[in-house]
């Protein structure tokens, strides 16, 4: 493909230096040289996937909010950790100093059916559902910036393909209207080729305005607010792979979204033993003394009490939690049917969209550019008209604008299957 375009670039100036008819120096130094004016123009900046990937997983607000409900899980885990306090209760009976009885005492609660280590297990869970979450939020920034990478790629090289047809559709008409001016043709033939400069210039517009917006939304996958970059670098004859369905079906029970369901299965299991433990009652001891200033008596107390479970035994809790465990284990199945259907879809799109590129790469952009060169060299020995190289030229440029599309879209749909089975791009520029 790249081969393509310099022939275009080449072939663009062939014309415009044979059509003039014996101004042919006057009009190559008037009208190509003021199109390479774009080479003086100062040196873009650039950016490559892996860094768009890099300031994306650094600065991406998602991301940043995933990361900080992970490190808010290390105060659940802290606190499951804690004990109960101990209660310190002192007493008065009497104000009056010879008949007052002062109490003081200490209780402490003790926690019996294992509800702390319950409590620190559900608790482990819940970091373990964040740091799950967290790679879904990381595949899927991965998926959109790798995305939207592409999407501008291929829309910087549709902006360079509609200047070329605005480069070519001005040579054109030029040599229309110095061939009216000559009167060896009718001014038709000049009106149709500023029609056709038009028609280059409104598909100049609209490439303008994709790039902008592709640039846009690749900008704010990376969580800037603003295009800091001129242009993005990559390769747009590199193709995704596309492993076996069956290799791909198998990494599935590793899957980012896949790891969360199960988790959330174990978390919402560990949260029912929370609430089973909540059943048994905690045992509360107390230690103390006692004044009694009017028998002149010290005396030790020494309690134990606890709660009858004879009303609430937090059988309402323990019987939602079993339901929501439940509830867990068909979003687990839901989950992994819906895991593999997306899987299978996506690897239909990236076989066909691969398919499509390979049938425009090595089928009719040949053909193209074989018509495209048959139509140069005719006009060059006077058989077509400028305008019919301007056709072929205009079908040439659809087809690698087709080509670009379907390659973008290979991207795309491998950087989805990358993103549902959570692993990094394996053709990182």
């Amino acid at each position: 493909m790249r081969k393509i375009l310099l022939t275009l670039a080449a072939s663009a100036l062939l014309p415009s230096a044979t059509m003039a008819e014996g101004n042919t120096t006057q009009y190559t130094n008037s009208g190509v040289t003021s199109q390479s004016g774009q080479a003086s123009l100062p040196r873009m900046t650039n950016i490559k996937l892996s860094n768009a990937l890099e300031k994306a997983y650094a600065a991406n607000p998602e991301l940043a909010t995933a990361r900080n409900a992970l490190l808010a899980q290390d105060g659940t885990v802290l606190q499951a950790e804690t004990r109960p306090n101990p209660e310190l209760q002192a007493l008065l009976e009497d104000t009056r100093s010879a008949t007052r009885t002062s109490t003081l005492q200490l209780n402490q609660r003790i926690e019996l059916g294992g509800k702390r280590s319950a409590r620190m297990d559900a608790a482990e869970h819940g970091k373990a559902l964040a740091q799950a979450e967290l790679e879904i939020v990381r595949a899927g920034v991965q998926t959109e910036v790798t995305s939207a990478f592409y999407d501008t790629l291929v829309a910087q090289e549709r902006v360079r393909l509609a200047q070329s047809s605005i480069d070519l559709a001005q040579s054109a008409l030029r040599a229309a209207q110095k061939r009216v001016e000559a009167g060896k043709v009718s001014p038709v033939e000049a009106t149709k080729a500023g029609i056709a400069l038009a028609g280059a210039r409104v598909d100049h517009a609209r490439a303008e305005s994709a790039l902008k917006s592709s640039r846009k939304r690749l900008a704010t996958a990376m969580g800037e607010p603003q295009v800091n970059f001129e242009t993005v670098d990559g390769n747009l004859e590199t193709l995704p792979d596309l492993p076996e369905i069956e290799t791909l079906e198998s990494r599935l029970m590793q899957s980012p979204a896949y790891k969360k369901a199960q988790i959330e299965v174990d978390r919402r299991q560990a949260i029912s033993e929370v609430e089973r433990s909540k059943g048994v009652p905690d045992v509360t001891v107390s230690l103390g003394g006692r004044k009694n200033e009017e028998l002149g008596l010290n005396q030790a107390i020494l309690g134990v009490s606890i709660p009858i479970p004879v009303f609430d035994r937090n059988q309402g809790n323990l019987l939602e939690s079993l339901r929501r465990a439940d509830q867990a284990k068909d979003e687990l199945t839901a989950t992994q049917l819906r895991l593999s259907r997306d899987l299978a879809a996506a690897y239909e799109n990236l076989n066909a969209s691969r398919q499509e590129f390979l049938s425009w790469r090595d089928n009719i952009l040949p053909s193209a550019q074989s018509a495209y060169d048959a139509a140069s060299k005719g006009f060059e020995m006077g058989k077509f008209s400028f305008l019919e190289v301007l056709d072929a030229q205009r079908t040439l440029f659809d087809a690698l604008a087709q080509s670009q599309q379907s390659l973008a879209l290979s991207h795309r749909y491998a950087a989805e299957l990358q993103g549902i089975l959570g692993q990094t791009p394996a053709n990182i520029q």
